[in-house]
């Protein structure tokens, strides 16, 4: 047996699990409600296919027998996916299953389920968030099992996740340590007190108490995006920054970003767990065009790429824990269609107990319609609903501003 180490990522989100370990925010999918048209051995045949063609499913969290050390392997074995015909009823049971957080010590680190009621089919699947992220579930997975649904097998074998992890571990130590030094440097000056929105919640309230804020952005769609060619995710990390300083009243903004990570052809075709969290840091005495801004924001971000294999210093010393996060993203479980048929999306599982209790987190999804929602888990033991509408709406004008590319940030910090 090979013993692989776990990437950086990983690493951070394994230990997240273990300080509590009944988190079920390291369950990844969905249960679907499947058109009456798909056949559902066709469809366990097809899941079955996939797995089998991806090591990423092979993978088992183990204990290295000679250091004791968390470890990895790629050469478990695969349970076959088989269709279950059970009643109603038993299937209202079978949901309280669904809703249960892994044990992750050598077990397969995903669940499949393919199952037909007397008034539904359904595909249920749930992957260990340290094995696979949304873009390889719903992009990779999804499009792989439509594939092999259809008969349209692969001439070529999938690019190996094992092999990706033994390469990206031989990092020399010189180019580690570079890394080690940008990140450290970037998130020197993070001070809890200085960049995240000042606490305004009056009374006593349990630390960390957990609240959620949706607002409908009116100041843009993305039609600017194509007229433009400026890039969204960049953009709105651009603007998030600007709005934390503005609240913040600093002239600084040190955050964080999440991204997908995948970065070349192979990397996009590669089923697992490519998630990163970048620091990103900004100082706004410097009075520039919003071009210009963003032109250079998405330098340092490309920056950021090249030191990725040195992120482990970030998550080991949990140096941007507190930080607001940040992602992008585009409707990833709306309109989805199977073999030409429309899935529904019947339950999500819940992130019923956060295992990372971050004061902030920001999220900008595009909509089919190409209006943009903004989406915000905050800590309501430190910010009130109002204070998020402030936040929501304060972004919305900045959003707004930055569409003239020729305005300043020292007008808009202003403004």
């Amino acid at each position: 047996m090979k013993y692989y180490p776990l990437r950086p990522i990983q690493r951070w989100l394994v230990d997240t699990h273990f300080n509590k370990a009944k988190s079920t925010m390291m369950n990844i999918g969905a249960l679907l409600k499947m058109s009456h048209a798909i056949d559902m051995e066709y469809l366990a045949k097809a899941v079955n296919q996939v797995l089998n063609a991806h090591d990423i499913f092979r993978c088992r969290f183990v204990f290295h027998p000679e250091t004791s050390d968390l470890c990895q392997t790629f050469d478990g074995e695969i349970p076959e996916v088989k269709v279950k015909k059970i009643s109603d009823e038993e299937f209202d049971e079978r949901m309280e299953k669904l809703r249960e957080p892994y044990k992750m010590i050598d077990r397969p680190l995903w669940r499949i389920y393919v199952i037909e009621t007397p008034t539904a089919k359904y595909l249920y699947v749930d992957f260990y968030h340290a094995v696979m992220d949304g873009v390889a579930v719903l992009y990779l997975f999804w499009r792989e099992v439509d594939a092999a649904y259809r008969g349209r097998n692969k001439r070529n074998p999938p690019p190996s996740y094992a092999e990706y992890v033994e390469e990206e571990s031989k990092i020399s130590a010189e180019e580690l340590a570079k890394g080690h030094a940008y990140w450290k440097n970037m998130l020197a000056e993070f001070d809890a007190e200085k960049h995240l929105p000042p606490v305004k919640v009056a009374g006593s309230v349990a630390k960390w108490t957990p609240g959620n804020f949706n607002y409908k952005f009116k100041n843009i769609f993305n039609e600017f995006f194509r007229r433009t060619h400026v890039i969204e995710n960049n953009f709105f990390l651009a603007a998030t920054m600007l709005t934390l300083a503005k609240i913040t009243g600093t002239k600084k903004s040190v955050m964080s970003r999440i991204s997908n990570g995948r970065t070349d052809m192979r990397e996009r075709r590669l089923m697992g767990l490519m998630l990163e969290q970048f620091p990103c840091a900004w100082d706004f005495g410097e009075d520039i065009s919003i071009g210009e801004f963003l032109n250079r924001l998405e330098g340092q971000n490309n920056i950021g790429l090249r030191y990725r294999k040195s992120l482990d210093v970030v998550y080991d010393e949990r140096l941007e824990d507190d930080c607001v996060r940040f992602v992008f993203q585009k409707n990833l479980y709306q309109g989805l269609i199977f073999c030409d048929n429309p899935v529904e999306v019947v339950y999500l599982p819940p992130n019923e107990i956060s295992a990372v209790e971050n004061a902030l987190d920001v999220e900008i999804n595009l909509e089919d319609s190409g209006r943009y929602s903004f989406y915000m888990k905050y800590d309501a033991s430190r910010y009130s609903e109002t204070d998020m509408k402030n936040f929501a709406e304060t972004l919305d004008k900045i959003i707004l501003a930055m569409q003239n590319l020729n305005a300043r940030t020292s007008e808009i910090l202003k403004g």
